[in-house]
């Protein structure tokens, strides 16, 4: 996942935003709850920052090649079994 923050935020509460509401999202898509994990943890507890600067172009190109070729894999899954 590639994020670009502005500086004003701190990363640790950005973090903490998309953890939480992307379990609370997929909480009630795929199990069907209404409620929160109330008491529960979906994520681990901890998480990898690293600052991509100049090579953000980079990195972008690499994430798309990569979805690129988990389709490929994905295709080839098909025909394995």
């Amino acid at each position: 996942m590639l994020l670009s923050i502005p500086a004003k935020y701190a990363v640790s509460q950005v973090v903490g935003f998309v953890k939480g509401k992307s379990a609370i999202h997929i909480a009630r898509g795929s199990y069907g709850r209404r409620q929160n994990f109330t008491g529960q943890h979906f994520w681990a507890r901890g998480y990898y920052v690293s600052t991509a600067g100049k090579d953000e172009a980079v990195v972008r190109t690499d994430i798309q090649n990569q979805q690129k070729e988990d389709g490929r894999l994905d295709q080839l899954n098909l025909f394995s079994d």
